[in-house]
């Protein structure tokens, strides 16, 4: 037999190969039919609807440069569009526009907003409201689950009807809390047996360690307040209950804990109340003012500071700045707070904190906050009453009035004194030659920087 090359083998395996396949489907690269509905066909004619030539209005200052940055009011506007200056373009819809009235900084972000930094913001409008029994009140909260960058603090704000309870309980969290407007009773026992209750109102404070029990009980007005948690993981619905201690113990045992026949267990709760009407408390406090042995929690120790009767710490032009924080409420070692008004056209300087994460509740006005978060990254954000926001501990971030009321909001940091660098005072007492060279400034300007913090600025001169 004849000697095959390899070549010649590749060639012939080749062919054999290619006269072993099927035959191909001679409709593959046809035109669809009629009826198809896939790929090109040229009986398929595009509808021609215009989407560019859309009513809508501009807000004041929406044509001006992009570079501008300043604040649009798409209040009563008509179709508000994602357009600043030469930037961005027609949205025809569908949408839900209350979301752009409100929002404005999304829909049209200044040119300054750069990268991504992590969600600062959430209403609590949009959070899941829990409600009590007996129409007594409800709670809604903000955790990590809304805004994941807040690891450090998670807020709840709580209604309670008169004579409503926040039924006994205590958490792993420390709780700190602002009372909102109305009145109520505060009462609990430490760990040394002492007992503390204190009546309290509009714009006083109160604090709770882990795992002390309290209880809460509104009076004659109701009372709504903002609890502040120094956990993000924090939920309302992980708290231990004197309800669930009672319904999820054996009746023998807790006959045997509280030496009471087991026949007095008969119409314990099946489970937790949470919530719930109860009789009201009496008009003298010293009746609810029960002590053993151990006495009542000292004074240096108290768990409520009476917040509403302090006076501003610091009164701008712009506003003012109330701070109450471990060096006149020591027993809240780990929380310091402002509660800041900014009057319209104002803005609670550019700052950041060094050492703590801040939360924000916003309790009236119209708001943003510019945040700049390093690498490149800065966003702003807009907040209305109910909303809260975070930001990052040392984030560099400015609180601005963009509406015609004042802003009212509360600064939470997780630190034994209220604190800040503020970037006017950081730049006016650096060499002023470094400032220039850095960032191209004249001396003149650079002269006009202030030494002192300022908190709150109005307006500056027009350019």
């Amino acid at each position: 037999m004849a000697p095959v090359h390899l070549s010649g083998l590749l060639v012939l395996l080749a062919h054999q190969l290619v006269t072993a396949l099927p035959a191909p489907n001679p409709t593959i690269n046809q035109h669809p039919t009629e009826t198809s509905y896939l790929g090109y066909n040229p009986t398929n004619v595009l509808d021609t609807a215009d989407t560019h030539s859309i009513q809508f209005s501009y807000a004041p200052g929406q044509t001006n440069s992009p570079n501008d940055g300043a604040s649009l009011n798409f209040i009563g506007l008509d179709n508000p569009q994602p357009i600043r200056g030469s930037k961005g373009g027609y949205d025809p819809g569908p949408r839900t526009e209350q979301y752009d009235v409100l929002n404005p900084d999304a829909l049209a972000p200044p040119t300054t907003d750069h990268g991504s930094v992590d969600n600062a913001q959430w209403p609590l409008g949009l959070s899941h409201v829990k409600l009590g029994l007996g129409r007594a009140g409800w709670s809604r909260q903000q955790n990590e689950d809304q805004i994941p960058a807040a690891t450090e603090m998670a807020g709840v704000d709580m209604r309670l009807e008169p004579g409503g309870y926040r039924e006994l309980h205590w958490h792993k969290a420390a709780e700190w809390s602002l009372v909102l407007n109305g009145t109520v009773r505060v009462q609990a026992v430490n760990e040394e047996g002492q007992t503390f209750v204190d009546d309290l109102e509009a714009g006083d404070v109160w604090f709770f360690p882990p795992g002390v029990p309290h209880s809460l009980q509104a009076l004659d007005q109701g009372v709504e307040f903002l609890l502040v948690f120094d956990d993000g993981s924090f939920s309302e619905d992980n708290t231990f209950l004197a309800s669930e201690i009672f319904a999820y113990n054996p009746i023998s045992v807790l006959a045997k804990d509280l030496q009471v026949p087991e026949s007095a267990f008969k119409n314990i709760p099946a489970g937790q109340l949470f919530i719930f009407p109860g009789t009201p408390a009496p008009s003298n406090i010293s009746e609810q003012n029960v002590t053993g042995s151990a006495g009542i929690v000292p004074f240096d120790s108290s768990y409520s500071y009476h917040f509403s009767k302090a006076p501003n710490t610091y009164t701008t032009p712009g506003g003012t700045v109330k701070i109450v924080d471990p060096t006149v409420f020591p027993i809240a070692s780990g929380f310091s707070a402002a509660l800041v008004t900014i009057k319209p056209g104002a803005m609670r300087e550019i700052h950041w904190h060094t050492t703590s994460d801040e939360w924000n509740y916003f309790l009236a006005g119209s708001a943003r906050i510019g945040i700049y978060a390093a690498e490149a990254n800065s966003q702003t954000f807009d907040y209305h009453a109910g909303s809260t926001g975070y930001i990052q501990k040392g984030m560099t971030h400015y609180i601005e009035n963009i509406g015609d009321d004042d802003v009212v909001f509360l600064e939470v940091l997780q630190a034994d004194h209220f604190s800040d660098i503020s970037l006017g005072q950081w730049l006016a007492l650096t060499p002023s030659q470094i400032v220039m060279d850095t960032v191209n400034l004249t001396a003149e300007t650079v002269s006009q920087f202030k030494k002192e913090k300022q908190y709150i600025v109005m307006g500056g001169p027009e350019p």
